[in-house]
């Protein structure tokens, strides 16, 4: 069973989280890491072995040794159920210590059957990876996805160097945070401040024209001639910072704003936004090929389902996310009464995200149950999508 975490977290957090998992090897990534996860194992019974990747070969410590001793005496490997328990993610909780997500390989593995199915992921294809692993969005999506799907990953080293490296991989597919594109977005809109006003009035009306195309609706000659000229000109320019291969992006963790989607669209750049948990393995719903609606998270994956439990909001359309299915997590390790709190009898699990589904079956988020206010008329308002506007 694994159990990722963040170079970027406390060592107290590590300290808690490797208590609390009970876990016998541990392995950091610099020298400065390991050093500091002696000290912790130092406490802690549970841990047998400290592991440094940096160490060099001659250290019995290093990862570099172990893999030389398991040359020398190979063991077959374990046959598991698809029930097992494969990992242990933990969720960076607002309040109180972080909770161990129960999943397991079938969790994993429906999660990344399913992108298969709604994603057009090829043998040749290639990722810049720039998430963390430690995060079920880029372990599932990309990490697994991809690998499953027989593309490559290229690994960035460090996200300042990410615009930088782009052009140099040419990635073909790329899974995603609004955090880059919002840069993004940010950047080009800057950098039109200081063109001619005609530049700047062609790029404006290049990406109107373009999202009135991506609605469906029909164009004239003249928009026609403006969006060839706005593509050539511009959105071109910032295609080729992305390496000029990019066939579609995945963005997920949180709500992508729909005018910078509009925008990214706007570019030629299909971009599907999702919805999911560390809970649920993580996609729970997302746009896909044929099936997009900006501003929304997109149909429920396949073998997952999602209900609206309009109980507490008392809304005649939004209410709770229930999710049900395969990716759904076996619970909260060693609490028993958290994951009674979110799993229901049924198995399904209490989001605690507010949302509903479209009349054309997209999912879209409204925002926090317990975000909700009670008024003195009785009626409940949600505060977070004025406080966003």
């Amino acid at each position: 069973v694994i159990v990722p975490m963040y170079q970027a977290q406390l060592p107290s957090e590590w300290e808690f989280i490797l208590t609390d998992s009970e876990t016998k090897v541990v392995a950091g990534a610099t020298k400065e890491i390991h050093a500091q996860l002696r000290e912790i194992a130092g406490r802690l019974t549970s841990i047998q072995h400290v592991l440094g990747f940096d160490l060099p070969e001659s250290d019995e410590a290093s990862f570099g040794a172990l893999v030389k001793r398991g040359r020398a005496a190979p063991v077959a490997p374990s046959e598991v159920k698809s029930t097992d328990l494969a990992g242990l993610i933990y969720t960076s909780g607002t309040t109180g210590n972080p909770k161990g997500v129960c999943l397991t390989h079938w969790n994993f593995c429906s999660n990344v059957q399913g992108a298969l199915e709604r994603f057009d992921f090829r043998e040749g294809d290639r990722s810049l990876a720039f998430l963390p692993w430690a995060h079920a969005f880029g372990q599932t999506a990309e990490l697994y996805s991809l690998l499953r799907a027989g593309a490559g990953i290229a690994l960035n080293d460090a996200v300042p160097h990410l615009i930088t490296n782009l052009p140099i991989v040419k990635p073909t597919v790329l899974v995603a945070v609004p955090r880059i594109f919002n840069r993004i977005y940010d950047g080009v809109n800057k950098q039109m401040l200081d063109k001619p006003a005609p530049i700047r009035k062609l790029f404006s009306s290049s990406v109107a024209i373009a999202t009135k195309k991506s609605r469906g609706d029909v164009l004239s000659w003249f928009e026609r001639v403006t969006l060839a000229l706005g593509d050539k000109l511009v959105f071109s320019k910032v295609r080729a910072k992305f390496g000029g291969q990019l066939r579609f992006v995945v963005s997920g963790s949180a709500a992508l704003s729909p005018a910078v989607g509009e925008f990214i669209d706007a570019l030629g750049i299909d971009v599907f936004e999702g919805y999911g948990l560390t809970e649920t393995s993580p996609v729970v719903s997302a746009n896909y090929p044929g099936h997009r609606k900006i501003g929304t998270v997109g149909p429920p994956f396949p073998g997952v389902t999602v209900t609206i439990d309009r109980s507490e909001t008392k809304d005649p359309v939004q209410g709770e996310i229930i999710v049900s299915g395969e990716n759904v997590m076996q619970g909260y390790y060693k609490r028993p009464d958290e994951t009674a709190e979110v799993i229901r009898a049924d198995g399904s699990f209490r989001t605690g995200d507010m949302g509903y589904i479209d009349e054309e079956g997209f999912l879209r988020i409204t925002g926090r149950i317990k975000e909700q206010y009670k008024l003195e008329n009785g009626k409940y308002v949600v505060p977070s999508p004025l406080e966003e506007e």
